[in-house]
C-alpha cells in the first residue's frame, strides 16, 4: 500500500460552523440518552445491525444508549487477537470498547473523536471495564495522531460522510493502516448527485 500526499477539495460549506453543529449534537446524543433524535440511537439499534452480542452485552447502558451508528462494521469480520485497531470518530465508544475485547489485553484499540464528551463517556466506561489497552485521542479524522503503519484495521461507523474532504480521510487511513491492514467501513452512500442547494445544507450534512 502506497501512501499518497495529501489532498484537499474545496467545501460548499463552511467546514467550522460543520463542525461546531455536529459536535453539539452528538454530544447531545451522549447527555440526553433516550431522547428521540432523527437517527436511531441506543442498545436495541445495535442489537438491530446485528453488532456481536458477547462483547455488546458487557458494555455498560451508558455507553450503548449513547450509541448512533449508521450500520454493522463488523459484518466484515472480527478483530483478531493481539492486532491494533482504530476507531474512527469512536463518540461514546461502543465499535470501540468492543474492538477492545476482541484484540485481547495484548492488542489494543485507539479511539480518534472531535467531540470531548464523548470520549470522556468512552474513557469512563473502559475503565469501569477494566479495559487497559483502549487510548483516546481528540482530534480530527482528516489528521490523524498516530505513526505511519501502525495499525492493523481501521473501522468506522456514520462519520467519513459527515467530512467534506473525503481524500484527506482516505490518505490518512492509507497512511497509518500496515501493510495488508483493513478498512471495516459502515457509513451512508448516496446514489444520485446531490444539488448545490443540499450541499450547503449544514442540516443535511449533520442528519
Amino acid at each position: 500500500m502506497t501512501t499518497q500526499a495529501p489532498m484537499t477539495t474545496q467545501a460548499p460549506i463552511n467546514v467550522d460552523v460543520l463542525r461546531s453543529e455536529i459536535e453539539r449534537i452528538y454530544s447531545e446524543v451522549s447527555a440526553e440518552q433516550g431522547r428521540d433524535f432523527i437517527f436511531p440511537t441506543g442498545r436495541s439499534w445495535a442489537q438491530e445491525l446485528g453488532y456481536p452480542e458477547n462483547e455488546l452485552r458487557r458494555v455498560p447502558d451508558a455507553t450503548v444508549d449513547s450509541f448512533a451508528g449508521v450500520a454493522n462494521p463488523w459484518v466484515h469480520g472480527r478483530a483478531q487477537d493481539d492486532e491494533s485497531v482504530l476507531d474512527l470518530g469512536c463518540g461514546a465508544g461502543t465499535d470501540l470498547l468492543i474492538a477492545a475485547q476482541m484484540v485481547g489485553p495484548e492488542g489494543r484499540a485507539f479511539g480518534l473523536d472531535m467531540t470531548g464528551s464523548m470520549l470522556e463517556r468512552a474513557h469512563r466506561t473502559a475503565l469501569e471495564m477494566d479495559l487497559q489497552n483502549v487510548e483516546f485521542h481528540e482530534g480530527l479524522v482528516e489528521s490523524l495522531p498516530l505513526e505511519e503503519h501502525s495499525v492493523d484495521l481501521v473501522i468506522s461507523n456514520g462519520v467519513i460522510d459527515l467530512v467534506p474532504d473525503k481524500n484527506a480521510v482516505f490518505n490518512e487511513i492509507d497512511r497509518v493502516l500496515k501493510p495488508g491492514g483493513r478498512l471495516q467501513i459502515a457509513d451512508v452512500v448516496i446514489h444520485k448527485e446531490v444539488s448545490e442547494d443540499a450541499r450547503e445544507r449544514i442540516d443535511l450534512w449533520t442528519g
